[in-house]
């Protein structure tokens, strides 16, 4: 799916997942996206504004206080020039304030400036992700019509497995391209559930009995069915495939599982 003529703000937090970015802009721009980028002061931290200015094309806005910018009230213009706001990564801080409100910062007061839908794409440690606080402010974005895309689940930067990954930039990108769609929504109202991928049955301590399902199958109908407005929840064994858009997934190894 094409995002040709599409005009998409990436707000960039300061979150180890910033890296992924510069391959995030690139994918839209790949698709026919034109992208412009804000950034926190503490994304600063984790990439620089002129490597995000050289994939997307345009001059990053990084300061809330910019004179030449902000004589043209520019957190004004990026929101009115957005189709689609995507903060990636938000980090807990970002959804935090988002939540409550704030603008404080650019990519904040864009969220609130903008007629647009804003998708928001968590990246954070498992423990902050599931801390009440975080998903409480993620109940509260949601109930607002805020898009909530991910997070994925595995290994973290500071070495905990769970969810708080960033999504893959080519998942975020096809959500974006699925967001501007219009496809057949024939399944909506619909609860799925669809298993994928093999189990593990320990023999003992070290040995394990197991089958060599890829888990393909099960995904792709998994995505089909999420594109086609259904509400899915798919049950994996262990696999390394993303999780496709829209779709709650749940990690398990055994069959009792």
């Amino acid at each position: 799916m094409t995002l040709a003529g599409k005009k998409i703000v990436l707000g960039v937090s300061g979150g180890i997942a910033a890296y992924k970015t510069p391959e995030l802009v690139r994918r839209l721009r790949e698709r026919g996206a034109e992208v412009r980028v804000a950034m926190t002061e503490a994304a600063k931290a984790f990439i620089t504004p002129l490597s995000l200015q050289a994939v997307s094309g345009y001059p990053v806005s990084d300061s809330l206080l910019d004179p030449a910018a902000e004589a043209a009230m520019g957190h004004i213009e990026l929101g009115k020039w957005a189709d689609l706001v995507i903060l990636a990564p938000a980090t807990a801080d970002l959804i935090a304030r988002v939540a409550a409100g704030m603008a404080n910062d650019l990519v904040s007061t864009i969220c609130l400036a903008t007629p647009s839908p804003v998708a928001v794409v968590p990246a954070m440690n498992q423990q902050m992700y599931r801390a009440q606080a975080t998903q409480q402010n993620l109940q509260t974005l949601a109930s607002r019509g805020l898009l909530l895309w991910g997070p994925d689940s595995g290994s973290q930067a500071c070495g905990d497995v769970g969810p708080g990954r960033m999504l893959d930039p080519l998942t975020i990108v096809e959500m974006a391209a699925q967001h501007f769609a219009s496809p057949v929504k024939d399944l909506q109202h619909l609860n799925l559930m669809i298993t994928a991928g093999p189990t593990r049955e320990p023999l003992d301590p070290v040995r394990y009995i197991s089958n060599h399902s890829s888990g393909k199958m099960g995904f792709a109908i998994a995505a089909a069915a999420a594109q086609r407005g259904a509400n899915v929840t798919l049950v994996s064994g262990p696999v390394s495939l993303p999780t496709p858009p829209f779709v709650q997934r749940i990690d398990v190894t055994t069959a009792l599982e």
